[in-house]
């Protein structure tokens, strides 16, 4: 009788820990919003993200700024990613700057460098899309002081050269190597 006992506790301890293990609400979510299943995901997602969870709060934003499951509101989409990219969520961050200079949501902010901002946190965490679109701004002067010295730095990292090459070809040769200077020192940044 212990030994059964003992069998069945070992059994209940067993389940315990496979079903704590393959509780992955977001993971859930991720799944149900594959399948189509978007108020399912929103549910998930929004419990998580009312609690805090980053990329719950980044997948908010993603449906109301697609309009997955919920009509498209690109006011509601800037508030999940300002949440979420305050806690360094690097998707959000980089929404979150698109938002901006799109003027989705947001005013169109170049005098105020909201963009280049939110671009620039994105950038600096190494997410090459928000390092090639800072490079533009660099680049164009938008929301920033043109420097093409910066625009090259970051043009490199993301790994934009024909970008690159076109900022190189109206820089003196000092300022393209200052600009592969910083890109090394960018690069020999202890997080990388």
């Amino acid at each position: 009788m212990a030994g059964a006992v003992r069998l069945l506790a070992l059994l209940v301890l067993g389940l315990a820990i496979t079903s704590s293990a393959l509780a992955d609400p977001l993971g859930d979510a991720k799944a149900a919003y594959q399948r189509g299943d978007y108020a399912a995901a929103l549910r998930l997602w929004r419990e998580l993200a009312d609690a805090g969870d980053a990329n719950a709060q980044f997948w908010m934003g993603a449906a109301y700024d697609l309009g997955r499951g919920v009509a498209t509101d690109y006011a509601a989409a800037s508030v999940w990613y300002r949440k979420a990219a305050d806690q360094g969520q690097v998707n959000a961050q980089y929404n979150l700057a698109h938002m901006y200079e799109q003027g989705h949501g947001l005013p169109s902010d170049y005098a105020q460098p909201a963009a280049a901002s939110w671009y620039r946190r994105a950038a600096d965490q190494g997410y090459p899309a928000a390092q090639g679109n800072l490079g533009i701004l660099f680049a164009t002067g938008r929301g920033v002081h043109r420097d093409y010295v910066q625009a090259y730095k970051w043009f490199a990292l993301a790994g934009a050269t024909a970008n690159r090459d076109f900022v190189a070809a109206r820089m003196t040769p000092q300022q393209v190597d200052e600009a592969e200077q910083l890109v090394r020192a960018w690069q020999a940044r202890p997080e990388h």
